[in-house]
């Protein structure tokens, strides 16, 4: 007979565990990537709305040393966002991983806990079996005549009934 608890059941939380974690890492990851979006979007509206008139040639160099500013940002941004697109992708294949086993796990549970059911029907219908068949045994017994009462009430007609049968049979 199989244990009722799957033997497992140790793994399976572990492996649960390591799943949400990687979940965690994943949203995290996410986050990441979805704030350094954002500030390259701010940033790259910014450069665009640097006035490009100027009047004297100090202006003429602050727009320029701000656009140069800028641009070394938005490029360290871009740098930023490739290294965040890599964890991103990482902290995904962490994830799909953890959920694969998680589902291989979760699979032998339900295999597991359907043989425990099959096998709890089965002994209970084994029981029924033998209930069915004392029952029947039972009543039979009961039903059929002993066989010392043949002997005694005798199994042959007496009286009118014999006289009857001798006379049917010199008819025939």
């Amino acid at each position: 007979m199989m244990s009722r608890t799957f033997p497992l059941a140790g793994l399976l939380r572990l492996q649960h565990l390591r799943q949400d974690a990687a979940a965690a890492d994943l949203a995290s990851a996410n986050a990441r990537a979805s704030a350094n979006g954002a500030r390259q979007s701010a940033a790259r509206r910014d450069l665009q709305e640097t006035s490009s008139e100027v009047a004297t040639a100090a202006a003429l160099s602050a727009v320029a040393a701000a656009r140069s500013s800028s641009r070394s940002m938005l490029a360290e941004l871009e740098a930023a966002s490739l290294e965040t697109q890599a964890h991103q992708d990482q902290a995904q294949t962490v994830f799909n991983e953890a959920r694969a086993a998680s589902v291989r796990l979760e699979k032998l549970a339900a295999k597991h806990d359907e043989r425990v059911a099959a096998e709890l029907l089965q002994a209970e219908q084994t029981v029924l079996d033998e209930i069915a068949v004392t029952s029947w045994h039972r009543n039979r017994d009961r039903n059929e005549p002993a066989p010392d009462a043949a002997v005694k009430g005798g199994s042959a007609p007496t009286g009118s009934a014999a006289a009857g049968s001798a006379e049917n049979a010199g008819n025939r």
